[in-house]
């Protein structure tokens, strides 16, 4: 995948848009954390990853998931943006974005999700 093809998939959720975070250029649901894109790595700052999850990606993926100090007492995964699957992008993102958007955002995300 390109960061152009992560940037499409993130700002696809409702209410994204482009921001900082910490002096970073990031995406924020209302206002708030969504992810980031870290040019050090060329990765993606997957936040709402359990630290049992985290630990099976990097195990199953090694090449996509990775960690570095920062993160370690975080639930947070960083995956390379290269080799990541988009599925599991927006799989990732979802569970993060279900948590920031307000309740009439989701139902309205779960409503445009079932029609044909």
């Amino acid at each position: 995948m390109t960061e152009a093809e992560a940037r499409t998939i993130i700002l696809a959720f409702p209410g994204a848009e482009e921001g900082t975070s910490y002096g970073y250029p990031s995406f924020k649901v209302r206002g708030k954390f969504f992810t980031r894109l870290r040019a050090e790595d060329a990765s993606l700052v997957l936040s709402d990853v359990g630290f049992d999850e985290r630990e099976m990606l990097m195990a199953a993926e090694p090449a996509t998931f990775h960690l570095t100090p920062h993160y370690q007492n975080y639930p947070t995964v960083l995956a390379r943006i290269e080799s990541l699957d988009p599925g599991s992008l927006h799989s990732l993102l979802e569970r993060r974005w279900r948590k920031l958007a307000t309740k009439v955002m989701v139902k309205a995300y779960e409503a445009a999700q079932t029609r044909p």
